[in-house]
């Protein structure tokens, strides 16, 4: 009857008890073997690479499983809220292909039916878990104060003991509802504590998903599963969430792995099935000869929100981190080149126990491959996309020159192996300026680059010469047109010409080349001279032809 009493002190306002919250949380009617993850960051700041990596894992093993892939905003700690993150976060997830099945959209609003998916408002529920627990003997308030927890340290250190509130060092264990009423009446604040049956001298055994066997030893800890404003701990929160909302696997940073002995005992202490546990190594950043952790101050490249704004696909990101999961992938895709990622299935038994290292130049590498596989219009699709947000500029530029833009995006990209220019949205805006005539004429203000063996005279010369027999209907093969101009003005046709004999020649056909190309982009490395003068049009060729021949050899 003192319990009973004591629940009502504590929780006068709650009236509903577990099963009532059973009923409207019915267990999901899913195959056996579906898989229900979830991603549950908290919302101080911007997402982190990590946290992105164990998102992309808990969504693959869900749809890959057809089961349920849930976000849930752990917002219990306020002082810690970033205003806007749980919009950011979710901004990035879909940026990056990570779609949830359950959880706030952009706008607040909840989709699926296990919400609310804040749990900031879910505080009602948790409070029908805590008087549940306070009635059955099993929680208790305590009303130590800072000073008083410190006090209790200071004594087990003398004494050389394990320190922490346990045993007979919880002073509160035992307090009766009166003396817990005088507390109250003196305006006391309190925590509500779970009541531990665990000792450091039993272990606990469990099979992670991720590192395998794990023994550890129980917990002996009466720790807080309620704070002094009434929100829940982390561990209390998220063993009534997992629960209700059905959730099989956890996968998490191995940061946590100290606390499955608290979360297996709080499961087992309210009656319920415990999620398995699978604990992922940090991704680890190369500093010069040696691998540390990521760090929020110092690292920039270690959120989200980097890659964003640098333009790496939200696809490439991923299937670079497919090669991290599993190490298997690699090889699949050598077989596959064309499925996507998603038709991998991974396998938490081949992942990776340690921290893999987070490969820049891989990552470079995997997202060139992806965009040299998309058509001039996806191209464009994305670019926009991300300019639009990150790129101004570009952006009004491409959306005005809409048609010739995937004109230019689609150079070298119908072929069997197609170029390999690009490895971020942020790539593009420098390798295709020259091809709008706003930005070449402010290029070519500062002079021509022309190759130093060429003259001004003789560039001149060539592109004189080449205005007069250019034909907007040349194709590769108005390269021959090149090399009879190239023969008429003393340059070898060819290079094994030239190589014979240099002597004889002002330079071979490829100075000849090279100077067109410049005229026209003001560049010495470009995609196909012929192809891109195809893009450009007849009119805009002759035009920048005009130009240099009219400009002056010093500015």
């Amino acid at each position: 009857m003192s319990n009973e009493n004591m629940a009502e002190l504590l929780f006068p306002d709650v009236k509903q008890l577990p099963t009532d919250m059973d009923s409207l949380y019915p267990p999901r009617n899913l195959p056996a073997s579906a898989m229900v993850t979830r991603f549950a960051p908290s919302p101080t700041g911007s997402l982190n690479i990590g946290g992105l990596y164990a998102a992309l894992i808990s969504e693959r093993l869900a749809h890959q499983s057809n089961g349920v892939f849930i976000l849930r905003i752990e917002d219990t700690d306020k002082k810690r809220e970033v205003q806007g993150s749980v919009e950011d976060m979710i901004h990035s997830l879909l940026s990056f292909g990570i779609h949830f099945d359950e959880g706030p959209d952009l706008s607040g609003v909840d989709q699926g039916a296990y919400g609310p998916y804040k749990q900031s408002e879910r505080i009602q529920i948790y409070k029908v878990f805590m008087k549940h627990l306070v009635r059955h003997g099993l929680a208790y308030p305590c009303f130590c104060d800072p000073g008083d927890l410190q006090k209790i340290r200071i004594t087990q250190q003398k004494l050389k003991v394990t320190t922490g509130y346990y045993g007979s060092w919880a002073k509160h264990r035992d307090l009766t509802c009166e003396q817990a009423k005088e507390e109250i009446v003196k305006g006391k604040s309190f925590v509500l504590r779970l009541r531990s049956s665990g000792s450091l001298d039993r272990r606990i055994m469990y099979n992670d998903l991720v590192k395998g066997p794990i023994e550890l030893p129980e917990n002996e800890q009466d720790i807080v599963i309620m704070k002094t404003d009434g929100l829940p701990t982390y561990h209390f929160a998220h063993a009534i969430d997992d629960y209700l909302m059905g959730t099989t696997h956890v996968i998490r940073g191995d940061e946590w792995l100290s606390s499955v002995p608290v979360h297996i005992q709080l499961f087992e202490t309210l009656g319920f099935r415990a999620p398995e546990y699978g604990h992922i190594a940090p991704i680890m950043k190369q500093v010069g000869a040696s691998k540390r952790k990521f760090s929020k101050r110092k690292d920039l490249d270690g959120t989200s929100a980097y890659y964003q704004e640098q333009g790496y696909p939200g696809f490439a990101i991923s299937e670079y981190f497919m090669t991290l999961i599993n190490s298997d992938f690699e090889e699949w895709r050598k077989g596959n080149p064309h499925a996507s990622f998603r038709d991998f299935s991974i396998d938490t038994d081949k992942m990776n126990a340690s921290g893999a290292l987070l490969d820049m130049n891989k990552l470079s590498d995997i997202s060139k491959d992806v965009i040299s596989k998309l058509t001039g219009k996806q191209m464009f699709d994305h670019l926009s996309t991300w300019s639009k947000e990150f790129d101004p500029e570009l952006y009004t530029l491409i959306e005005k020159n809409q048609e010739y833009t995937v004109q230019i995006l689609n150079i070298g990209r119908t072929i069997e192996k197609p170029r390999k220019d690009y490895a971020k949205w942020s790539d593009v805006k420098t390798m295709i300026a020259f091809f709008y005539d706003e930005w070449f004429e402010k290029d070519v203000l500062s002079g021509y680059k022309l190759p130093a063996n060429v003259s001004f005279d003789a560039a001149k010369e060539i592109v004189r010469g080449f205005s007069k027999s250019y034909r907007f209907n040349h194709d590769k093969d108005g390269f021959e047109t090149l090399k009879e101009l190239a023969a008429e003005l003393g340059y070898a046709k060819d290079m094994k010409q030239y190589k014979a004999d240099p002597n004889r020649y002002k330079g071979h056909v490829g100075d000849v080349a090279m100077v067109i190309r410049v005229v026209l982009t003001n560049r010495t490395n470009t995609p196909d001279l012929f192809e891109m003068m195809k893009v450009m049009g007849e009119n805009r060729v002759l035009a920048r032809m005009q130009r240099f021949m009219l400009s002056s050899e010093f500015k």
